[in-house]
């Protein structure tokens, strides 16, 4: 074949340090724009960027040749910077790891409805509950002692 086509969409989940409530309403659009942002620097595409006060979850498009974990140190690193500089938040920090869990082209509107409805969804759900629910639905083995 002499071309490449590919349909990579990713759903991201990744926290404040300690799940802090550092990510409040006044600043969180702010934020989640600042995200999409460095993904379409990055040559991707953000199709939907949301959460609560303590995590995010971004839907992206990307192509074969990104890295993901290149893509990810880009994404918490550069945006935890602008939060200090530009928000003034200096005690603000990411969790170190991720979750990236591929989404189908044909559940790209599904789970982008899942992550509009973050703040709704977390008045009666833990992130620790979402996101074990997450590693179960993906099928992906994990350590409860190292998830927090």
């Amino acid at each position: 074949m002499p071309s490449t086509h590919v349909s990579l969409h990713y759903h991201i989940v990744f926290s404040t340090k300690d799940r802090r409530p550092f990510i409040s309403t006044d600043i969180r659009p702010r934020l989640h724009a600042y995200l999409g942002g460095i993904v379409r620097t990055l040559d991707g595409t953000p199709l939907e960027v949301g959460g609560p006060d303590d995590h995010v979850h971004l839907l992206v498009g990307l192509k074969a040749t990104h890295l993901l974990a290149d893509m990810m140190r880009v994404l918490k690193a550069d945006s935890s910077k602008w939060v200090h500089g530009e928000l003034g938040l200096p005690g603000f920090a990411w969790q170190e790891g991720y979750g990236a869990f591929t989404v189908s082209r044909s559940d790209v509107s599904t789970v982008r409805g899942y992550v509009q409805k973050q703040e709704e969804h977390h008045r009666t759900r833990s992130f620790q509950d979402e996101y074990r629910e997450l590693l179960l639905k993906h099928e992906i083995e994990f350590d409860e002692r190292y998830l927090w």
